[in-house]
């Protein structure tokens, strides 16, 4: 459905037209300067929008688009022996790409961390033949459903063996991360998106409940995340932008970046 209405501020194809963009009209996030404006997959094929892959790590390849749509995140294809599963999500889907990710062994799952990132989610999908993972939590916020959509429910979620998605709840009620066990040699990796967002100093983590308008997170959302994530060891942190990539001691950066982050939020003292 290469006409349908994509939101040019979020990046995000809708079922069908309409006026308003409701991903843009909730406080995280917001309506461009110029108003509610639409595009299509039609359109930026039209105006040379094309993909861009590159390795991003060990069995981690970026895939991304030029020039950035939207956010200007890229998703990242995980490959294992499992399978592979396609993180996060862009906005723009050629021939190209589809021939390109079906060398490098095709799309067996796709996961994605919150609602800013649906792009053409269902697109991508269809090209595949792949589910697409979702928690329950946001399950009001999918603007196009459709039978790929998986939502599941609870605390944790293995999509294939050794990926395993945690709805640490950050930034969406159902915002969720990934972790893959047997990346970094068996040392394991984490795929965070901005639900834990690897920051311009990649030795540390931010939160928040909203980016562009700098709202930040509840305290306890942020320590039940730190619970939920208790149990993983990871080394690296992939966060939802190209080279964001937290690359050495990953679960200890979020353990003291959550603390720094709770040291500052919660200083209520006063000043001599």
């Amino acid at each position: 459905m290469n006409d349908l209405p994509i939101c040019v501020t979020c990046g995000v194809q809708y079922a069908g037209p309409r006026e308003n963009c409701p991903i843009c009209d909730d406080e995280r996030q917001y309506v461009g300067w110029e108003g509610q404006r639409w595009t299509s997959l039609d359109e930026l094929r039209r105006t040379g929008h094309r993909m861009k892959i590159a390795e991003e790590g060990a069995g981690v390849v970026g895939v991304g688009t030029d020039p950035a749509t939207a956010i200007g995140q890229r998703a990242l294809l995980v490959r294992t022996p499992a399978g592979n599963v396609l993180w996060d999500m862009v906005t723009h889907l050629d021939d190209d790409v589809i021939k390109e990710v079906g060398e490098l062994g095709g799309i067996d799952a796709i996961a994605i961390s919150h609602p800013h990132f649906y792009g053409s989610m269902v697109e991508w999908a269809h090209a595949f033949d792949a589910p697409i993972h979702i928690h329950a939590a946001d399950r009001e916020w999918v603007a196009r459903p459709d039978e790929s959509v998986v939502f599941w429910e609870g605390d944790t979620h293995e999509v294939l063996e050794g990926l395993t998605l945690i709805n640490a709840g950050v930034h969406f009620d159902g915002g969720q991360v990934m972790h893959w066990r047997d990346g970094e040699e068996g040392r394991g990796a984490l795929f965070s998106g901005d639900i834990l967002q690897v920051v311009q100093d990649r030795r540390w983590v931010g939160f928040m409940y909203s980016y562009p308008n700098l709202i930040p997170e509840r305290p306890r959302t942020v320590r039940r995340a730190l619970s939920l994530l208790e149990p993983y060891s990871f080394e690296r942190v992939y966060g939802g932008w190209w080279k964001r990539v937290v690359h050495t001691d990953g679960a200890e950066v979020v353990r003291r970046s959550a603390d720094r982050y709770l040291t500052f939020a919660l200083d209520d003292s006063s000043q001599e």
